[in-house]
């Protein structure tokens, strides 16, 4: 509830297509307002069309909305020639360590981003204790969320539980099937996830161990999902031969969980396959046409980060990292090793074979060992040229030599079957970035361009420069449409009594600046970010402020 002290509020009606408004009175008493954001368009996140007019930020909430020229304020913010919309919602991000070491969030509050919704396969919790450099002061997810409450840091972030992190924390690392008894123990860890604040349960199926679940024992761990108000967001099993397949799979959850579904970075990540996201769509349709609420979301780039490791069939990986080390040492394993990766395996997501076998559609990200590093930002064929051997034999070696790990973006999709899935209305965005800095720790790794310029790149690229989304529903995609995926009320949109998240830009100026070769640029054209009524982002400098809090899910249970 807002302060009683506020009396008057601005109030805008649609009358038709014609905005009415009755203008906020000024009080006598002074100020009225702590922030008011004038002469601004008003792109309000519903898709509704936009509008001249100012709003008004009295401690952490929108005050009024309307001609607001004669009320008394601490703070004015000219928006001429600007955009104001909701802050961003970023829907899938992997800041779950990062802004503990960079809590200004800069290149996320730089594109306009006020929430981050964290965890895939992995989350914060549940973990067993752990000793020496891998200790951290929490084991479950609820202790993640106090913990960077107590640090604080410059956006909003909420959680998913990940399905990989409950499987590994009853499991352990084996590559074996499930027991029952181990699935209602799975089934304990969810529940208590969701109590602390998860907003669903999250999967990444693609690579071992979580290849392992059975489609009914995910839609059992679902449903305690379900039970606490929660969704079920997937990383998909296959995103190339067998994407239709994995589709109809997360439909299949989404009914017999009776949740609503959302699939992670939509795409078709297999050259053989281009073309056909029309008919991934039309399967999607005729869920949502039979009552079923599956959505999806995307980044509006097409590549998408993995590791190398990915390229390792799901045998190899079996006992965790130090067991994966051991055979790929291993010259008697190598034949297999060869064959598997040339030829592929039953129901494995190859990424060797998804590029179609081209070496040079592999970026490198990150390498540790110094004889390596002169291979950052390289092409994996600029190795293979360098060392000169077998190709395969190249990459295991490399793996080797990394211990076991080698960030990678793969270019494997394509931009009209991005595009396509871009311009369907149940499709949002999300970057799966994270927040960083060019002077951070992550600094010199050469990241994914995501991570600086999704957003701005949408409202640059796909709607100023192509045409593909009106400003209007781009803003939805961003905003409205994530925050009622995960039953955020009182954000995504600018109206009285919601949460001040909020951004301001210039619709004839925003776009991204990061590239796959220098990923490390600043977006440019969002001018102001203010999260939680603070601004963090003033004139396009952030101000170090760090109002950002831990959003609980509907499942929250303070007991």
């Amino acid at each position: 509830m807002l302060p009683e002290k506020i009396r008057a509020l601005a109030v805008c009606a649609l009358i038709g297509s014609q905005p009415v408004f009755l203008e906020a009175q000024p009080r006598p008493n002074s100020p009225s307002y702590d922030l008011v954001i004038e002469g601004g368009t008003l792109v309000d996140g519903s898709g509704n069309r936009a509008w001249q007019a100012d709003v008004a930020v009295h401690g952490d909430r929108i005050a009024a909305i309307g001609d607001l020229a004669a009320v008394s304020r601490k703070r004015s913010i000219n928006a001429k020639g600007l955009v104001v919309s909701p802050g961003f919602i970023d829907m899938h991000n992997h800041s779950d360590d990062s802004l503990l070491d960079e809590p200004k969030c800069e290149s996320m509050i730089r594109q306009g981003v006020t929430t981050m919704v964290l965890g895939e396969g992995a989350s914060q919790g549940p973990m067993r204790p752990a000793s020496g450099s891998a200790a951290r002061p929490w084991t479950t997810l609820g202790g993640y969320f106090d913990y960077v409450e107590k640090r604080h840091a410059a956006a909003n972030i909420c959680s998913y539980v990940g399905q990989t992190q409950v499987w590994t924390y009853v499991k352990g690392e084996e590559l074996t099937p499930a027991t029952p008894a181990q699935i209602d123990q799975m089934k304990e860890q969810v529940a208590l996830a969701m109590k602390e604040g998860a907003m669903g349960m999250a999967t990444s199926l693609l690579m071992p161990p979580s290849n392992l679940i059975t489609t009914t024992q995910l839609i059992e761990l679902a449903k305690v999902a379900r039970q606490y108000g929660g969704i079920y967001a997937t990383h998909m099993r296959d995103e190339g031969s067998g994407v239709f397949r994995s589709v109809a799979e997360s439909i299949d959850i989404a009914k017999g969980a009776n949740i609503p579904v959302d699939i992670i970075h939509l795409k078709i990540a297999d050259r053989k396959f281009w073309g056909q996201m029309n008919e991934i769509i039309a399967m999607i349709s005729k869920a949502r046409a039979e009552g079923y609420n599956v959505t999806a979301n995307v980044y509006p780039y097409t590549a998408g980060q993995n590791d190398l490791r990915a390229i390792v069939p799901p045998w190899a990986h079996d006992g965790g990292n130090a067991k994966m080390l051991e055979r790929l040492r291993d010259p008697s394993l190598r034949p297999r090793l060869h064959a598997d990766i040339t030829n592929g395996l039953p129901d494995w997501y190859n990424h060797y074979l998804a590029v179609g076998g081209d070496w040079n559609a592999m970026l490198l990200v990150n390498l540790s060992n110094p004889k390596n590093k002169q291979f950052v930002g390289k092409r994996m064929s600029e190795v293979i040229a360098a060392r000169g051997g077998d190709p395969i034999d190249d990459l295991l070696d490399l793996l080797v030599e990394e211990n076991g790990s080698v960030p990678t973006v793969f270019f494997h999709h394509s931009e009209p079957d991005m595009q396509y899935a871009l311009k369907q209305p149940f499709v949002s965005i999300g970057s799966d970035g994270l927040a960083m800095s060019p002077e951070g720790p992550r600094g010199t790794s050469i990241p994914h361009p995501r991570s600086y310029g999704t957003f701005p790149r949408v409202l640059g690229r796909y709607v100023r420069e192509l045409n593909t989304l009106t400003l209007e529903d781009a803003v939805r995609k961003m905003t409205s449409a994530n925050a009622d995926k995960i039953s955020l009320r009182d954000r995504g949109r600018i109206q009285v009594g919601m949460a001040a998240d909020i951004t301001v830009f210039d619709p004839n100026t925003i776009a991204d600046r990061a590239t796959f070769v220098q990923p490390h640029q600043y977006a440019v054209g969002v001018s102001y970010v203010v999260v939680n009524g603070q601004v963090v982002l003033d004139a396009g400098v952030h101000t170090g402020a760090l109002p950002g809090r831990v959003l609980r899910g509907p499942g929250y249970s303070r007991n």
